[in-house]
C-alpha cells in the first residue's frame, strides 16, 4: 500500500508580509473613502441622526474588519491562494461600499434627520 502524504509548505515571512502589504493599501484606501465620506456627511446642513451615523462608522470599520480576517484565515496558505483570499475580500470591501453610497444617495430622511 502506497501512501501519499500531502506536505504544504508554509508560505515565506516576507513574501506574507510582502502580499498583505500591497493588498493592504488598498483596504487602506476603502478606510480613508470611508472616513472622508463620514467627515463630508457630519459637516453637511441636515445632520446625521443615530442610524447614519452608525451606518458611516460601520463603513469604516467595515474594510479592517474584512482584511483582518482575511490575514487570520489566509497566512497559513500558499502565496496564490492568500492572494485570492484578499482580493475576495477586497470586492467583498467594495460591494459593501457602493450599497453604502446608493443607500446614502437616495435614503432621504432615513439618513438624516429631517
Amino acid at each position: 500500500m502506497i501512501e501519499t502524504t500531502l506536505r504544504r509548505r508554509r508560505m515565506p515571512t516576507w513574501l506574507a508580509a510582502t502580499v498583505a502589504g500591497a493588498f493592504g493599501l488598498f483596504y487602506a484606501y476603502a478606510v480613508w473613502n470611508a472616513v472622508s465620506f463620514l467627515v463630508q456627511r457630519a459637516g453637511a446642513t441636515p445632520a446625521l441622526n443615530g442610524l447614519g451615523w452608525a451606518l458611516l462608522i460601520f463603513a469604516a470599520a467595515f474594510p479592517v474588519l474584512v482584511f483582518a480576517g482575511a490575514l487570520a484565515l489566509g497566512l497559513r496558505r500558499r502565496a496564490g491562494e492568500f492572494a485570492l483570499l484578499l482580493l475576495t475580500g477586497l470586492g467583498l470591501v467594495a460591494v459593501f461600499w457602493l450599497d453604502v453610497v446608493a443607500y446614502a444617495l437616495s435614503s432621504g430622511c432615513t439618513l438624516v434627520s429631517c
